[in-house]
C-alpha cells in the first residue's frame, strides 16, 4: 500500500468566494526545425484546445450545483430519471436541496435518495428532469498516469467552472478529516490529479479528453507547514467505477447492498500510551459472526498491526483495510488483555452498507 507524504486532505465543500480561470499550456518549439516549429506548435495547441472544447461541451451540461443552506457543492447527472451522484459530505445531513444546471435556469428541487458516508458518495434525485443530460462514465481501470484531464464543477460557487491538469498518480489511499458535514471516510484506490480542486468542486466530474467522467473530485491536499493552506496541484477523486457501482445500487434498491470493501467486524478506538502517542487500536466490540471472533479477537484486545503494517490509529487501520478485499486472509497482530501477544489469521468480512 502506498503512503502519502505528510500532508492532509480536506473535503472541498464551498461557500461563495471567487477564483481565477484555468490556463491551457502549449508545446515548445523544436530547435532542429526553427522555420516550421511555430506552425507545428500552433497546430498542436489547436488540436489540444479543440479536444478540451469538445470534452467541455459534452460533459459540462451534465454538471449541477447542489446548494444546502450556505454550502455549495457539485453533482453529476447519472440518468434521465433525474438521479445525480455526488459526495456524501456535499449533502451532509440535509435531505432537501436546490439544484442548478451548469447551463443556467431557475433552481430545481432535489431530495436525497441515500448516502454512503463510509465511501463519501450519495445520490439525490431532481424533481424536474427537463433538460437534464446524463454524463457518459468511462472505465477508471483504464486511466493512466500522465493523461490530460479536466475538473468540472462549481468551485467557490462559480457555476460551470473548468480547470485542467493531468493524472498524477493512481491507487492512493486517503482519509478525510471528520467534521459536521465530512464523514471522515477512507477512500481506497483514489485518483490523484494536478487539476485544481477548490471548495465547491466536490461531487463534480474529473473528465478525460474523450468526454468521459473517470472520477468524482472529492478532496484536496492541505499542507500543515503552510498553516493548513492548500497544497497546489494535489487533489483526489473517487474512481468512476466505484462511484457508478455504489450509485447504481442506491438507485436500484435505495441503499448500498455490496460495498466490496473489507472489514474486521469489530468496533474500535485509538489507544493513547503514557507518552501521549497512539499505540494501537483498541477493540471495543466484536461481531460474534465475524472472522475476528472466530480467530479469537476479543473486546479489550489491542490491534497493533495488519499484514505487518503498524496500525497505531483507527485511521491507519481503515487505510490498511481499504487495500484488502472481503474474503481475504489477514494476519492481525494483537496484544491481549493479559499482556500476551499473538498473530491471528482473520478472514475478512465486508464493510456494511447503508
Amino acid at each position: 500500500m502506498r503512503k502519502l507524504p505528510p500532508i492532509m486532505v480536506t473535503a472541498m465543500l464551498g461557500a461563495l468566494l471567487g477564483c481565477g480561470n484555468p490556463t491551457i499550456f502549449g508545446t515548445r518549439e523544436t530547435p532542429s526545425a526553427p522555420t516550421s516549429a511555430p506552425q507545428a506548435s500552433g497546430t498542436a495547441d489547436t488540436v489540444v484546445e479543440t479536444r478540451y472544447e469538445q470534452a467541455i461541451a459534452r460533459v459540462l451540461p451534465s454538471i449541477v450545483q447542489i446548494t444546502t443552506g450556505g454550502n455549495v457543492g457539485s453533482g453529476v447527472v447519472l440518468d434521465t430519471a433525474g438521479n445525480v451522484v455526488t459526495n456524501a459530505h456535499v449533502v451532509g445531513k440535509a435531505t432537501q436541496f436546490e439544484v442548478t444546471l451548469a447551463t443556467g435556469g431557475k433552481p430545481r428541487r432535489g431530495r436525497l435518495v441515500a448516502a454512503f458516508p463510509a465511501g463519501d458518495l450519495a445520490v439525490i434525485r431532481v424533481e424536474n428532469v427537463e433538460g437534464l443530460r446524463p454524463a457518459r462514465f468511462g472505465d477508471s481501470s483504464r486511466v493512466r498516469v500522465g493523461q490530460m484531464v479536466l475538473a468540472m464543477g462549481n468551485p467557490l460557487g462559480l457555476v460551470g467552472s473548468v480547470t485542467e491538469g493531468i493524472i498524477s498518480a493512481l491507487g492512493r489511499t486517503i482519509t478525510e478529516p471528520q467534521g459536521p458535514n465530512s464523514p471522515g471516510a477512507t477512500i481506497g484506490d483514489a485518483i490523484q490529479t494536478s487539476a485544481a480542486i477548490n471548495p465547491g468542486n466536490s461531487g463534480g466530474a474529473l473528465v478525460n479528453l474523450t468526454g468521459e467522467v473517470i472520477g468524482i473530485p472529492t478532496l484536496a491536499a492541505v499542507d500543515p507547514a503552510l498553516g493548513g493552506s492548500p497544497a497546489p496541484g494535489i487533489g483526489f477523486a473517487i474512481p468512476s467505477n466505484v462511484a457508478t457501482d455504489i450509485a447504481n445500487q442506491i438507485v436500484k434498491t435505495g441503499k448500498v447492498t455490496n460495498t466490496r470493501r473489507a472489514a474486521l467486524g469489530v468496533g474500535v478506538r485509538t489507544v493513547i500510551g503514557p507518552d501521549g502517542e497512539p499505540i494501537g487500536v483498541g477493540v471495543v466490540r466484536v461481531d460474534p459472526k465475524s472472522g475476528s471472533a472466530k480467530a479469537g479477537i476479543k473486546p479489550g484486545d489491542l490491534i497493533v498491526s495488519v499484514n505487518g503494517t503498524a496500525t497505531p490509529t483507527t485511521v491507519i487501520l481503515s487505510e490498511v483495510l481499504a487495500g484488502l478485499k472481503p474474503g481475504e486472509q489477514a494476519k492481525v497482530e494483537v496484544v491481549h488483555t493479559d499482556g500476551t501477544e499473538a498473530i491471528l489469521n482473520v478472514t475478512l468480512g465486508q464493510l456494511p452498507g447503508t
